[in-house]
């Protein structure tokens, strides 16, 4: 199976460099035009797909759509694909986060695997989500080729357990709009090639 993910477009909590997380915010004029015009070139380039998968968060929704349109495939929603949730970080500017929650943000808490902001996820849950999710998609879409819309994190954990590894888990970003192509395959059992380290690092 193919599946090629792309982030949602820009937002204006994007634009300001707030963390969105579970915020359900839309695309803003920009994100639009944006994905559209890939929505454009996607159909005039790529091969055909056979799903079109989509977070249930608005920008995803949003984004998914304008593709629908363009590639004449229904949106599927797999919740299983939604954005980490930050908790009382969510809709806050670094600096705003750094201010407001010092003791927090000194001790680099949304770079720890196992803790979270308060009322958020941890990022060993986020990869074990959407981990099951691409388990899931590799058991039931062998020999597809799947476009899936989806959040920065996201694209993070799919990129680190399928083709990357950790190493450069928290360097790497894929930009609104962009794209990341993996292939998934049950031929050797798990699909997935990469867990991430054990050694305590944070």
């Amino acid at each position: 199976m193919e599946l090629v993910v792309i982030r949602h477009g820009e937002t204006q909590a994007n634009a300001e460099g707030r963390y969105q997380g579970a915020l359900d915010i839309g695309l803003n004029e920009s994100g639009q035009r944006h994905i559209a015009r890939l929505a454009d070139e996607i159909a005039a380039t790529q091969a055909p797909f056979d799903r079109l998968l989509a977070s249930p968060l608005l920008r995803t929704r949003e984004s998914a759509a304008i593709l629908s349109r363009q590639l004449g495939l229904p949106v599927e929603l797999v919740p299983a694909f939604r954005e980490w949730d930050v908790g009382l970080f969510e809709g806050l500017t670094q600096v705003e986060a750094r201010t407001r929650y010092p003791e927090l943000w000194a001790r680099n808490i949304t770079r720890r695997w196992a803790e979270a902001p308060p009322g958020g996820e941890t990022i060993d849950e986020v990869i074990g989500r959407v981990s099951q999710g691409l388990t899931e998609l590799a058991s039931t879409m062998q020999g597809e080729r799947i476009l899936l819309v989806a959040h920065g994190m996201v694209a993070k954990v799919i990129r680190a357990v399928t083709i990357a590894g950790f190493d450069d888990f928290f360097e790497w970003q894929l930009p609104n709009g962009g794209m990341l192509s993996v292939r998934l395959s049950l031929a050797d059992g798990d699909p997935l090639r990469f867990s991430r380290p054990l050694d305590g690092r944070d």
